[in-house]
């Protein structure tokens, strides 16, 4: 039996599949991931990304913030590939309790999937600092540089930056259905980010999976583990 026998066989024996994704995910749909040899964390800045979309920064340079974050963490053009429309079928047909996610570019939800838990916020939100109005999207895209809310106040994405905690609710949504999951299966993701990547602790279900491209820590502790790209694999599955 090959691996993608293997993971069919475990889909076929699960019925509350939870799916846990990575940036490894929407780079197949052309959103360059952070870690990889042409990732975001190794191309040339005047500051470092790492500092650039941290909490100090935005209140400190908002509008180098925003040049950067235009320019690189939003990419408008991005359509869902074949593992997000494979997950949101999962959901659809009831095999899947939902989607823990890192990724803040909102593809899941465009593929048709609906409980989706954003642990790093999503680009598609954002409020305004002082009175708290809400803008969409195309409001920031159409700024020029800073977008400032009508009362004069700075929009913040609702994008997890470094030094800002999760979400407490979506963490709290995110364990409970990692918890309640006979299998998880870790996708596009590293998992070197924390708190996020702790979350995994809290399975206790049957299978364990990993797809991933390169290893992972967890990889050891787990039921199967394909080393390629998550489209590939997921599109080779049938959801009964």
């Amino acid at each position: 039996m090959n691996k993608i026998e293997q993971l069919q066989n475990i889909f076929d024996n699960s019925n509350k599949i939870v799916f846990f994704t990575g940036a490894g995910v929407s780079t197949e749909s052309g959103i360059p991931d952070f870690r990889s040899t042409n990732g975001l964390y190794n191309q040339q800045y005047s500051y470092p990304p790492e500092q650039i979309i941290s909490h100090s920064f935005f209140e400190k340079n908002p509008q180098e913030f925003y040049r950067f974050y235009k320019e690189r963490m939003i990419y408008t053009q991005a359509q869902p590939n074949d593992a997000h429309y494979k997950m949101a079928e999962f959901e659809q047909k009831g095999k899947s309790l939902g989607i823990i996610t890192q990724n803040i570019d909102g593809l899941h939800q465009k593929a048709g999937s609906k409980n989706v838990y954003e642990l790093h916020g999503t680009i598609e939100k954002n409020h305004c600092q002082k009175c708290h109005k809400f803008y969409d999207l195309s409001y920031i895209l159409k700024s020029k540089d800073v977008p400032y809310c009508q009362c004069g106040g700075i929009i913040k994405p609702e994008v997890v930056l470094y030094e800002e905690a999760l979400d407490d609710q979506t963490v709290y949504q995110a364990c409970k259905t990692i918890k309640e999951a006979d299998c998880l299966v870790i996708c596009g993701t590293s998992l070197v980010v924390y708190p996020a990547a702790g979350l995994v602790n809290y399975f206790h279900g049957k299978y364990l999976v990993v797809i991933n491209l390169t290893s992972i820590a967890y990889d050891n502790n787990c039921d199967l583990v394909i080393n390629d790209k998550v489209a590939k694999v997921l599109s080779n599955i049938k959801v009964r």
